[in-house]
């Protein structure tokens, strides 16, 4: 198949799932077409099987905010008729299933007939896509989808409750490539620098994320202050956002700035966690908790809130625990108890690596080929 894939081209969970999935159909033999602003994050070289077309959004003085789901839909237009695309999916509702949708009825104006696969990731729904501003053209855009998708069950749940969507939606997790991650991590770990961060009896504890108010990353300094009072301990903080400035002054107000580390936006992610000993995910809601399944892939225990989709991630009492939102107390309480004992450390590193195995690329991808055939049926291609 000829198949287009529209995302974010940053470090966001949905940016990097598409384009995780668009190389491992790639992989497959199908052609892959990724179209967005720019060469996303996680596709580091192209090849015969995959292309990028940028989107460009010519300035104009005209516009006050560039119209970039103009420009998104006639460079659909250009890409499907010029390389034959079988198939687009399109990541996040809006801007992309709007585009999607205005390009499909450009397209049928001149007799092409393309489906398109919806996937919805999280805030495009709870947050930005229930606004009302964007509520109609959401809907309408999920609506008239061929196939829609969701990454979790409360995800589906939600869509439905905030949205009058008349089309099934069927759910397809989030997934993780196993043995290149065990790869990666395998490597990480013979050339881990631990030394360099903290000293032999001192735990590491990793929060990473784009430091948004949902993400609750002051209760991430809070839970450490409670943890640092039983155990020698660091924290990283990776990322960037709004959120650092405020972490920042809770760190000094609690005089821990020389245990934690702000380490920015990297790369290196494989590299942080090989480090790590527990992960931290506080967050207000997560529609899957794609941080927490790549912390698990790398034998880090999780402790996260139970909101959102993250209860069908990370297991309670075997990956790591889960409390309730802004519960600090039981949360640090929990870490406490998975950190102070080597042997219960090791336990959870294991049972974080065996429900990870459940994400796994290679169980996941046979979900999306079937969904793409039936779009393909739908639309009588």
């Amino acid at each position: 198949m000829n198949i287009g894939i529209v995302c974010y081209p940053t470090f966001g969970g949905s940016g990097v799932v598409a384009t995780e999935l668009g190389l491992e159909l790639s992989k497959l033999g199908h052609q892959i077409h990724f179209i967005t602003y720019k060469q996303p994050v996680r596709l580091e070289q192209l090849s015969p099987n995959i292309h990028f077309h940028e989107v460009h959004v010519p300035e104009y003085p005209l516009f006050h905010y560039q119209p970039y789901e103009l420009a998104l839909s006639s460079k659909l237009v250009n890409v499907i008729k010029e390389f034959k695309i079988d198939l687009l999916h399109v990541h996040y509702a809006i801007p992309h299933a709007y585009a999607g949708y205005m390009a499909k009825e450009m397209l049928k104006a001149e007799g092409i007939k393309i489906p398109m696969v919806t996937t919805l990731h999280g805030t495009d729904i709870t947050l930005v896509g229930n606004h009302p501003f964007y509520k109609p053209a959401v809907t309408f855009s999920i609506n008239h989808s061929d196939v829609v998708t969701s990454v979790s069950k409360s995800l589906r749940e939600d869509t439905y409750r905030l949205f009058d969507i008349k089309k099934e939606i069927k759910v397809v997790p989030n997934f993780i490539d196993l043995e290149k991650r065990k790869e990666i991590a395998k490597k990480e770990k013979e050339n881990c620098q631990r030394a360099s961060i903290a000293q032999k009896d001192e735990k590491i504890i990793t929060h990473i994320s784009n430091f948004r108010k949902v993400k609750r990353t002051d209760d991430v300094v809070r839970i450490f202050k409670e943890v640092r009072k039983k155990l020698k301990s660091k924290l990283l903080l990776v990322g960037e956002g709004p959120e650092i400035r405020s972490a920042k002054e809770l760190a000094d107000k609690f005089n821990l700035r020389e245990d934690i580390l702000f380490m920015g936006a990297s790369n290196e992610i494989d590299k942080i966690l090989c480090l790590s000993d527990l992960f931290l995910l506080p967050s207000e809601t997560e529609s899957f908790g794609l941080a927490a399944l790549e912390a698990m892939v790398n034998e880090v225990p999780v402790i996260s809130t139970n909101t959102g989709g993250l209860p069908e991630v990370n297991e309670n009492g075997i990956s790591g625990f889960l409390s309730k939102v802004g519960d600090v107390k039981d949360m640090a309480e929990k870490a406490i108890y998975i950190l102070e004992d080597k042997n219960r450390l090791k336990d959870f590193k294991k049972g974080a690596l065996k429900i990870a195995e459940r994400f796994d690329i290679d169980k996941i991808l046979p979900y999306y080929e079937k969904i793409y055939k039936e779009a393909l049926a739908k639309n009588g291609n």
